[in-house]
């Protein structure tokens, strides 16, 4: 019982900290020490018995492993969005949008460059970096609240693209190993499910935009934005364009070096995965500095701030991710298991809350089904769940309640990325987030029960 009300309320207080403002690094451990101190695991390893855990040398565990497997895709995409706004390029390929679809459409094309690259196999957290100065320049010419530009990211990354069938996002990707799937399982409900979340989810944040602007919201510049108007002396939109071209391209090329005839000898077993994106946006920064070359003495600034936002970013990730290391060691937590386990009716009904409820907890999509699928599937797969069916439904359900407020991705998009507050951009990306997906994930079971 003690354990149980020691998870439950860390994790509320690390929501709590987390909307009202404190400091991810220090919420995050402290609301880590309350887990151990009330789940019987020592805070410092001298305290602990022989073998058994402590709170310091697991939540460390936690933390340095996700700075070790992802500093460099963190440091090449803070730098790609820098130069691609110091070379002009964002704000050019912003004002050619704007004249081609409408100022009216300025959201809708942000939301559809996140989905473009995150379809193409790019991590949401490099998304978020590679489109964000495209989104202030978009923003500002429509003269939208940039409160909004966070959930315009997210909603364009992390939900209708990342757990749909055949992306190739690592939330799609993992089920694959449990149930001997492929990435296209249940293709047929994903598509009606994906296409329900993009409208539905392009409505609703159109709608509270609107609202807002009606209020008298409006774009509020920063003295680190971008604020050229002087659109004939920036680089043709054509060419701006290359630099994701090239980040999407190079990715594909060597993500997927199998398909590329002669090509694949020359490409390592080793280039698949996270280094393909470390190739992809090394690629496209390169790209965008010849772009905009007319600009190469602005670049050595635009390094340092990109290098600087990304140390912020992956250190404010590592420590939510520290923290769901110390949760998992609960006892509550391992008691949660095996009651979502016992959930009766369908299976997949069982398996979205099992796996829904432990993304929460970890908040991390990948980290609930990595969690949950050792265990729940062969359970699932023995009392007849179908494994595509089952395949589907897990992915589209990790990324629900993984979008509360304490998520890695969510704290870095809303502060690191957008210098944004959660009491002023969270409200808009729960909504899109969770919501969303929540009845993404019903409508699934209820499609997959009737066909």
């Amino acid at each position: 019982m003690l354990s149980a009300i020691g998870l439950i309320g860390g994790l509320a207080l690390l929501i709590y900290m987390t909307v009202r403002g404190v400091n991810i690094l220090i919420a995050g451990p402290v609301a880590a020490a309350i887990v151990a101190a009330t789940s019987g695991i020592a805070w410092l390893p001298p305290l602990a018995a022989a073998d058994a855990p402590d709170f310091a040398t697991a939540y460390m565990d936690g933390f340095v492993g996700f700075f070790k497997s992802w500093f460099f895709m963190f440091l090449l995409g803070a730098i790609f969005g820098e130069i691609m706004s110091a070379s002009g390029a964002a704000a050019s390929v912003a004002h050619w949008i704007v004249e081609k679809i409408g100022i009216k459409h300025a959201v809708l094309a942000v939301v559809a460059a996140c989905a473009v690259l995150t379809y193409g196999g790019v991590s949401v957290f490099i998304v978020a970096f590679s489109v964000y100065s495209l989104a202030v320049h978009l923003f500002r010419e429509a003269n939208l609240p940039r409160r909004f530009i966070p959930a315009a990211l997210a909603f364009g990354s992390v939900t209708f693209t990342m757990t749909t069938a055949g992306s190739p996002e690592i939330q799609n990707l993992i089920p694959m190993e449990f149930l001997g799937t492929t990435a296209y399982a249940g293709w047929e409900v994903s598509l009606v499910v994906a296409i329900f979340m993009a409208v539905s989810g392009h409505f609703w944040l159109n709608a509270m935009v609107k609202r807002a602007v009606a209020r008298g919201e409006h774009f509020v510049g920063r003295e680190s934005d971008d604020t050229n108007t002087d659109y004939s002396a920036l680089p043709a939109p054509i060419l701006c364009l290359l630099p994701l071209v090239a980040v999407l391209g190079v990715f594909l090329i060597f993500q997927y070096p199998q398909n590329m005839g002669p090509l694949s000898a020359l490409l390592p077993a080793s280039s698949l995965d996270k280094w393909a994106l470390v190739a992809a946006l090394g690629s496209g920064a390169v790209v965008a500095l010849i772009v905009g070359f007319k600009k190469l003495a602005a670049m050595p600034d635009a390094f340092s701030r990109g290098a600087t936002s990304a140390v912020v970013a992956i250190t404010n990730t590592c420590a939510v991710v520290g923290f769901g290391a110390v949760a998992k060691l609960s006892p509550a937590f391992q008691e949660a298991l095996v009651m979502v386990q016992n959930i009766p009716g369908s299976p997949l009904i069982g398996a979205a809350i099992a796996v829904t409820v432990i993304a929460g907890l970890t908040g991390s999509a990948s980290g609930g089904q990595s969690i949950a699928l050792p265990l729940i599937a062969p359970h699932y797969l023995d009392v007849g769940a179908q494994p595509d069916e089952l395949h589907r439904v897990v992915a589209i359900s990790s990324g629900a309640l993984d979008s509360l407020p304490h998520n890695g991705y969510v704290v870095t998009t809303i502060r690191a990325v957008c210098g944004e507050t959660h009491k002023d951009a969270y409200g808009a990306v729960g909504a899109l987030t969770v919501v969303i997906p929540v009845i993404g994930t019903i409508m699934a079971v209820v499609l997959f029960g009737i066909f």
